[in-house]
């Protein structure tokens, strides 16, 4: 008798996302199985992997990361170049760490001519980030949907102390929305229905429900997308078919592992090979956990994470 290949039905579907403008836009989600079982359904478009940027220089960034972008870092549109025509990357995500109040507390309008700076310079789609200071970011990131109006950018990070002002914004200017919330997938479905109700389409929807590095509660995360996968595709529930986002970069670049010097722990090998291993680790349990969307730091572990994504599609 010929083997049969177990399969499981799905009665849900990921919702499509499109970002970006021109030949260079970019769709995530779609799929009606899970992450990489072609063979249960249909998985039409590849996650997609952004280059994080900031506005300013990344000073919190151990060197191994830090050094690879220090001749662009200085301009936030020079980098925002680099990652686009050095590093080939399809999506940039700008980060606005610059306007928090505990940083250089820039302005709503100094956030907006960042934005339309960088915009002007590059053609790939670009993901818009407050500082994720909630009273901060519910202006800062308002002026940034204005300034980005036209270029159907993803904007975030809406959050239950922020998320009417920024929803109206995505609203007005025609943005897709990132919706944030803490690791609990009941405040990640209940934050998803209180944007819906607002009048703002599922569709338009990503879900951020907070990532964590390798080592330090990747397993929890990893349950949360899971379980929000399994509810949207098993259970059809349409407030938990949005893609899913990860925000690797930022909690990785930060962990011990990624910045203890060779001198300190020289039996854990080379501080910039394990760094990039951490970050690529940490990005590939989130592919598998179900997430769409990844904004990673490194370009050689976002080259590792690509090579992975190719092999496993």
């Amino acid at each position: 008798m010929a083997y049969v290949v177990p399969k499981e039905s799905y009665n849900g579907k990921v919702l499509n996302v499109d970002f970006g403008k021109g030949d260079k836009a970019l769709v995530i989600g779609g799929e009606n199985a899970l992450p990489f079982l072609s063979f249960e359904g249909e998985l039409p478009n590849r996650p997609v992997i952004a280059c994080e940027i900031q506005d300013t220089p990344p000073t919190d960034w151990p060197e191994t990361v830090r050094n690879v972008y220090k001749d662009v870092s200085g301009d936030p549109v020079t980098w925002a170049k680099y990652c686009q025509n050095d590093l080939k990357a399809k999506a940039i995500a700008l980060r606005l760490v610059s306007t928090h109040p505990d940083r250089d507390n820039r302005s709503a309008e100094d956030a907006a001519k960042t934005i339309k700076d960088v915009l002007s310079a590059i053609n790939v789609p670009l993901i818009i980030l407050g500082s994720n200071h909630i009273e901060k970011d519910a202006s800062v990131l308002v002026a940034a949907a204005e300034a980005a109006s036209g270029y159907n950018c993803i904007i975030g990070k809406a959050q239950e102390g922020n998320y009417k002002t920024i929803v109206a914004a995505a609203l007005a200017h025609n943005h897709k929305l990132i919706a944030m919330s803490e690791l609990d997938i009941n405040l990640a479905k209940q934050l998803n229905i209180l944007i819906t109700q607002m009048g703002f389409d599922k569709e338009k929807l990503i879900t951020d429900p907070m990532c964590s590095a390798l080592g330090y509660g990747l397993e929890y995360t990893y349950s949360v997308m899971e379980r929000i996968r399994l509810a949207g595709l098993m259970q059809n529930d349409a407030t938990m078919q949005p893609p899913i986002l990860g925000d690797v970069g930022m909690y990785v670049w930060k962990v011990k592992e990624t910045v203890a010097s060779e001198a300190d722990v020289a039996e854990w090998g080379p501080l910039e090979e394990r760094g990039t291993a951490w970050e690529a680790l940490t990005a590939t349990a989130m592919l598998i956990a179900g997430t769409n969307l990844l904004i990673m730091r490194h370009p050689k572990a976002i080259s590792i994470v690509e090579k992975t994504i190719a092999e496993l599609t």
